[in-house]
């Protein structure tokens, strides 16, 4: 296969680099390298700490800092700080969807207009190319299902209803729980979410990303945005990758030799090219770095709502169930005359669990969100 155009170029100005010390490089590529870092580190922190999950480690250390912090940082500084937190994560608000939509768009943006068009410029089949299109299609199509869909809101009129689906375990889930802000008894698998402010039958959790709370009537739009999600990183990080081991492989650069600031004369190795791209491709490799840690992260966030689906929990069940270890008490208008030890008693077998995700019943069908 000849040479394409830029692979040639690549060559050239690899050739270029080698008859120059390598200092000018490294510190460019340090400096680049910091910034990716910082930039990867805190997307990949606000992703953990919004995803749901109440005792994230990232949520426990961002805890830790902000007591240091406090002893440093202005009283009047404090509150305001509090109160937007409090806005950002305890009312109902369109900045994390934007944020979401302003990533992709970055995303894709860089994949369109460099990395598509390189590809194609090396030949790489065209359906390949447009595997993380047809992905985004259906990411967006699940992500409205998901956002603008009714969780499972319960409400005076159907929720005699709902309290016959669901069996009460006796643990996590006792008969006589009255929401008090709802002023209704707690279906089995329901709870009050304090951001939308409604009580959500079988509620998961609620997820700032699609600005909704994830209950028996949207889940299954929300496993699929998750899982097209994970697969349109996937696709990306792949596709870019193998862009780069192409042009590598294509202008014969790991023969090259470079000389560095000693005038010492060494074959091109691993940190050379990743310095090397870094300077040539700058914005693809941080593309991809990206891209490659979402995917660790959404992928291994995809497994665990795999395994609640197989085995028929919620986040908020999961959560709660090992939140005070084995045993878990609720309070109660009786004190327990025993500890009840948690069982997890919704599971009827792997199929019939995702049955009930992808067709629930009947009676949270065809209600309008409120």
């Amino acid at each position: 296969m000849p040479l394409s155009g830029i692979a040639q170029s690549l060559w050239k100005e690899n050739a270029a680099h080698g008859l120059h010390t390598t200092h000018g490089l490294r510190m460019d590529f340090l400096t680049l390298f910091l910034i990716y870092l910082g930039f990867v580190l805190t997307t990949v922190a606000l992703l953990c700490i919004c995803s749901g999950r109440k005792e994230s480690f990232f949520t426990r250390g961002a805890n830790g800092a902000s007591q240091i912090l406090s002893l440093i940082i202005p009283t009047q500084l404090q509150r305001v700080t509090q109160r937007m937190c409090h806005r950002l994560f305890h009312t109902r608000s369109c900045l994390f969807v934007a944020l979401n939509l302003a990533l992709q768009a970055a995303v894709y943006g860089e994949y369109t207009w460099e990395v598509a068009v390189y590809c194609w410029e090396l030949q790489f089949p065209l359906l390949i190319l447009l595997v993380p299109y047809l992905l985004l299609v259906g990411n967006m199509a699940c992500f409205i299902l998901c956002s603008w869909a009714d969780p499972g809101i319960i409400t005076t009129s159907n929720h005699s209803s709902l309290v016959k689906i669901y069996a009460y375990d006796g643990v996590l889930f006792q008969k006589g729980i009255v929401c008090p802000t709802c002023h209704m008894e707690k279906p089995a698998r329901s709870k009050h979410c304090s951001v939308c402010n409604v009580c959500v039958h079988r509620f998961d959790h609620h997820c700032v990303w699609v600005n909704n709370c994830i209950g028996a009537s949207n889940v299954k739009y929300f496993f699929l945005y998750l899982l097209t999600l994970t697969a349109m990183a996937a696709a990306i990080t792949t596709i870019s990758t193998a862009l780069l081991t192409q042009v590598v492989l294509l202008s014969n650069m790991l023969h090259g030799r470079y000389i560095d600031e000693q005038g010492q004369e060494h074959a091109v190795g691993l940190l050379f090219l990743i310095q090397h791209f870094f300077q040539t491709f700058p914005r693809i490799v941080f593309m991809l770095g990206f891209v490659l840690l979402l995917t660790l992260v959404l992928g291994a966030y995809c497994c665990f709502h795999l395994y609640l689906a197989l085995t028929n929990q919620t986040s908020n069940e999961w959560y709660k169930s090992r939140r005070d270890g084995v045993c878990y008490h609720h309070q109660t208008f009786q004190p327990p005359l025993r500890e009840a030890v948690y069982k997890n008693i919704y599971s009827k077998g792997a199929w019939m669990n995702l049955k009930e995700i992808f067709k629930p019943s009947p009676l949270l069908e065809g209600k309008k969100k409120m």
